[in-house]
């Protein structure tokens, strides 16, 4: 009896991409339309696999580049522009072997992804430090040397001394170590790439958390950004004590 058109499906999509050359030969001789459907959706899956290999090459372009380096760390950060919350910097170190698919810049990441390569990075990346910067701290320095303060912290955390840092398109000053700034590196480097999305996800989750605080400004679904929805609650309400004071002077009236 002629094996179920379901359970070779459910075969097929549970199958790694290495498996599946073996059950396609299983299956060639196997004439029915639903069989060859399924075959078919599953050497697109290989395409796609094979494609995403291929990019995520190029993406190590850099690294490749200054492959004579021990130690090639990404850095970026998050949350320069919204009206509320820190600043968080994110520095990864990879393995010269790095094997992570999907690593991009966190923009183009849906959360779930973005959740999922989190998880993956910390646990295979050779060493990751964060960095963060209070609106306090904004405020007082400015956005661009409170970034500058936070990439430096991330820096420090780390558990190895990089020989290289590679750098979303800044210079960060008072860093004795050789930096390559790349402009939108999170898009072409795939360690800049990996601290975009570490950075990304922590600050995040720390909105998130801000919430449960301060619930009427929506910080869960904001992160602090000033959408339409936030800035109504910022003139109705004030701010908080997470407002960067010298971000909503347009919205309401800031006090010291």
């Amino acid at each position: 009896m002629a094996e179920n058109i379901g359970a070779i499906r459910q075969k097929l999509q549970a199958a790694a991409i290495a498996e599946l050359p073996a059950l396609f030969l299983e299956y060639e001789m196997d004439s029915r339309a639903g069989v060859q459907a399924e075959i078919a959706k599953a050497k697109k899956r290989i395409l796609a696999y094979e494609k995403e290999v291929a990019r995520t090459e190029a993406l190590k372009r850099y690294e490749r580049e200054y492959g004579d380096c021990d130690y090639i760390c990404g850095i970026d950060e998050v949350g320069r522009g919204p009206l509320a919350g820190p600043v968080v910097a994110g520095a990864v170190i990879l393995s010269k072997d790095c094997d992570i698919l999907y690593i991009n810049d966190s923009k183009k990441l849906s959360e779930k992804k973005r959740e999922e390569l989190y998880d993956i990075i910390m646990e295979k990346a050779v060493a990751v430090g964060l960095g963060y910067s209070t609106p306090a701290r904004i405020d007082e320095i400015n956005i661009l040397q409170a970034t500058y303060e936070a990439m430096r912290e991330a820096i420090g955390k780390l558990t190895v001394t990089p020989d290289i840092l590679l750098n979303d398109a800044v210079t960060i000053p008072e860093v004795s170590i050789r930096q390559v700034p790349i402009i939108k590196g999170d898009a072409k480097s795939i360690s800049i790439g990996a601290a975009s999305i570490v950075a990304k996800v922590t600050r995040d989750r720390l909105m998130v958390q801000y919430d449960e605080i301060y619930p009427m400004y929506g910080f869960a679904s904001n992160k602090g950004y000033g959408a339409q929805a936030h800035i109504e609650a910022l003139k109705k309400h004030g701010p908080c004590p997470i407002h960067r004071k010298s971000f909503i002077t347009h919205f309401c009236e800031v006090r010291d």
